[in-house]
């Protein structure tokens, strides 16, 4: 399955339609670490992270992991494991993926920059829980819950999000 978020801040997928929220830096084929964008490009969905201690699993066809206290990713590009899962505390600059304000309750880790990862094009790009307000995100893509769990469920291994 194909799924396409728009600049606009829609998503479409199997005859459904969704508001989301993208980068504060707009859409941007040439994405650089910090720069706010959400990339534009065609990305595997990888895998689900999801908090336990407040929502059940997502159903999906997905790999699905619960999140830990202690789980990181690290955003630091001078890091050897830049743009990678790491555990906490990590002395590299790093995103805490336990959060209190329920975006990370659900996360789904983007094939963006992995496949090889690439010092400076960006970390951590997350399909995730839409904060209240819409508030642009610092370069994922953001749903609310209900719509994010729906397209979970028709989600399986080799799906892809086309970001343009």
């Amino acid at each position: 399955m194909e799924i396409f978020v728009y600049a606009n801040g829609s998503v479409l997928w199997d005859g459904h339609r969704a508001r989301c929220a993208l980068g504060h830096g707009g859409v941007h084929q040439d994405k650089r670490e910090g720069d706010g964008a959400t990339p534009a490009g065609r990305f595997p969905l990888r895998r689900i992270l999801y908090r336990a201690d407040r929502i059940a699993a997502p159903d999906s066809g997905l790999p699905i992991r619960p999140i830990a206290p202690d789980d990181g990713w690290c955003d630091d590009p001078a890091d050897r494991n830049y743009n990678r899962p790491v555990n906490l505390p990590y002395p590299g600059r790093h995103e805490r993926l336990w959060r209190e304000d329920g975006l990370y309750d659900v996360v789904t880790v983007l094939g963006h920059n992995d496949d090889p990862v690439v010092p400076g094009r960006g970390s951590a790009i997350f399909l995730y829980v839409a904060g209240p307000g819409w508030q642009p995100t610092e370069g994922c893509v953001a749903m609310a819950l209900d719509d994010l769990l729906t397209l979970l469920a028709a989600t399986v291994p080799g799906d892809v999000i086309v970001v343009g």
